[in-house]
């Protein structure tokens, strides 16, 4: 079975997300949304959320699943046996800092990173780009699935 996963804090899921994911699912037989955790980051959204929109955005796909995980992502890997890494590149820069990473994680394991680009329509979202949009009170729709909703406080 090719099973992948692909990582992120997906805070929140965006279309660029969404996107790679839907584009994903065609290479593996099984792609799991990995929301990393990490408890120096201050999140936007509770993981309990980020983990809602990821299901409701997918409930008609049953080939993908979300899963949390903390550590390294190669690590993870072994533990639910994923051959591969799944990453989206938007831009030349995406493209150095995931290459080094993907260089490491190699180096470490046998874990084989796949990379995707964006469609040209989603290269310019990323989630830092949504937070701010949102802090800022702007009508973020067009950069989110539908499941995304904000219900804090601005």
């Amino acid at each position: 079975m090719r099973r992948a996963i692909f990582p992120g804090s997906f805070d929140p899921l965006t279309l660029g997300h969404y996107d790679i994911i839907q584009r994903g699912i065609t290479l593996f037989d099984e792609l799991i949304i990995a929301i990393g955790i990490n408890a120096q980051k201050k999140y936007m959204f509770s993981l309990e959320e980020r983990q809602q929109f990821i299901l409701e955005a997918f409930k008609d796909e049953p080939r993908i699943k979300v899963l949390t995980y903390q550590g390294l992502t190669v690590d993870f890997c072994k533990e639910i046996d994923a051959s591969f890494i799944l990453r989206g590149l938007r831009n030349p820069a995406d493209f150095e800092f995931e290459k080094a990473i993907a260089h490491t994680n190699r180096k470490l394991s046998e874990i084989e990173t796949v990379f995707l680009l964006t469609s040209s329509g989603k290269s310019y979202i990323s989630s830092s780009i949504v937070r701010d949009v949102i802090r800022n009170g702007g009508d973020y729709s067009g950069l989110v699935p539908d499941t995304v909703k904000y219900t804090g406080n601005l």
